[in-house]
């Protein structure tokens, strides 16, 4: 709800620009974000060309970044950012003082860059490498980091604010000078007609993302508003309008709460990107990609015909940690269990654990459906399109039911508002689960090879 036009202002960050909060009439704590951010962006241009690789030492290019980190997070949370440096303080004592194999349970309690440096310093130092994936072996930390690298990686100006979270590796490679050289080592340039490796700038990525954020913007001020989720619980809206109508309503009620996050997470890429960070490569038409650290696809969100491709394209950096720490390390019931993390990760609002519980169900119907009925659709154009348009439209009102409580918070919003849905996406996917059968997941198949083979690898050594 928001304050009424008198209330004092609530924050524990900066007061620098409450005249600003009071003139538009954003809470100050969104001000100061945004603030900050405009700030990080500008900065990390100036970090690109007069503290690129060819000026400055790794050492001040990690100082910077942190310097910045810090004073951005004091002036955005005050004294509450005591908090965040007391945390990694200790997780970098914990990291030195235990043992290499047990390192990554206490730090699982930690934030996503801490679980990811533990995870892959574990993999680098506490296993043994025919127990990893290809991805865990190339993504394995070797050594311990420096207390100025660990510091650097975990509260860099860049990322402090809104994320991402990036790999240890990529990182330090980025900060080296590294991180661009070895992604275009990938291409055989003398076939292109180069003499030598290009030089690829992020300026038309950053400017790209900066009008997505503008338009982001601009929906938010403008659509979010006037389109609240609370709307679809009213009394008056549940008595007189009809089931499918509330449905069509709630998918433009969900619609209208993403530019916020379009906004913040594109701005974010762009303040990476703008430092010189987050190339990944060049595609196959020889563009420069600057997609690294991208958080969303907004056409592969927009035009997802599966609830799997909507979740791989929505925080794109989050699903690769929950991936990297939980989904391939749990032995039983990833599925399940990498969606309890992201419930507890999110924190401790009842609605977020009703999104989670009920994206368990709906993905694991969703899959079931797709394995036992796609091929047929696969014949033909006129098949395949009707395929796509009807698993869109499924998707799509399937995701506003499943977010709806995350929005909400509360149980008995919650509550109210599975009530008034008939609880039809939970009884669906409970009856799909039942009657379909299950195909073994990949995952599970994958488990067993790697643990038959790591049983062969401890036999022989015997």
């Amino acid at each position: 709800m928001a304050e009424p036009p008198g209330a004092p202002h609530r924050t524990t960050g900066s007061t620098l620009l409450h005249p600003l909060s009071g003139l538009l009439g954003i809470p100050l704590d969104q001000i100061n974000f945004v603030a900050c951010q405009l700030f990080a962006l500008l900065a990390a241009f100036w970090f690109r060309v007069y503290l690129g690789p060819s000026h400055a030492s790794s050492a001040v290019r990690h100082a910077f970044a942190t310097l910045f980190g810090i004073y951005f997070a004091v002036f955005c949370f005050g004294w509450y950012s005591i908090h965040l440096f007391v945390l990694v303080m200790m997780n970098y004592g914990i990291m030195n003082m235990a043992s290499i194999p047990n390192i990554h349970s206490p730090l699982m309690i930690i934030t996503q860059k801490i679980t990811t440096l533990a995870c892959q310093l574990h993999d680098g130092i506490g296993r043994q490498a025919e127990e990893l994936t290809a991805e865990q072996n190339r993504l394995a930390v070797k050594s311990r980091p420096s207390l100025l690298e660990y510091l650097s990686y975990l509260l860099n100006f860049m990322s402090i604010i809104a994320g991402p979270c990036s790999n240890y590796k990529d990182y330090i490679a980025f900060i080296e000078g590294r991180h661009v050289h070895m992604k275009l080592l990938e291409v055989n340039w003398k076939q292109k007609g180069y003499d030598r490796l290009p030089d690829p700038s992020p300026t038309g990525a950053v400017m790209y993302k900066l009008c997505i954020t503008l338009v982001s913007l601009i929906l938010f001020l403008t659509l979010t508003k006037n389109f609240p989720m609370a709307y679809i619980i009213d009394n008056e809206f549940l008595d007189k309008t009809p089931f499918l109508s509330r449905l069509g309503y709630l998918y433009v009620v969900t619609q209208a709460a993403k530019p916020k996050y379009y906004f913040a997470w594109t701005l974010a890429d762009a303040v990476n990107n703008a430092a010189g960070y987050g190339f990944s490569g060049v595609d196959e038409r020889g563009t420069f990609r600057w997609d690294l650290l991208s958080n969303l696809n907004i056409w592969n969100i927009e035009t997802a015909t599966s609830f799997k491709m909507y979740i791989e394209n929505w925080n794109i950096q989050t699903a690769a940690w929950l991936k990297r720490v939980c989904y391939d390390r749990a032995p039983w019931y990833p599925t399940a269990l990498t969606f309890i993390l992201s419930a507890l990760w999110h924190g401790i609002y009842p609605g977020y654990y009703f999104t989670f519980l009920t994206g368990i169900l709906i993905t694991l119907a969703a899959r079931a459906v797709r394995n036992n009925f796609r091929h047929y659709f696969l014949s033909s154009v006129p098949l395949k399109i009707t395929y796509d348009v009807v698993t869109w439209v499924v998707t799509q009102l399937a995701v506003c039911y499943t977010v709806a409580p995350f929005v909400m918070l509360a149980v008995e919003p919650t509550i109210k508002f599975y009530k008034s849905m008939f609880f039809h996406m939970h009884i669906l996917s409970i009856l799909v689960l039942l009657l379909l059968p299950i195909r073994p997941q990949a995952h599970s198949i994958r488990m067993a090879q790697n643990q038959a083979m790591l049983n062969s690898v401890k036999r022989k050594d015997k």
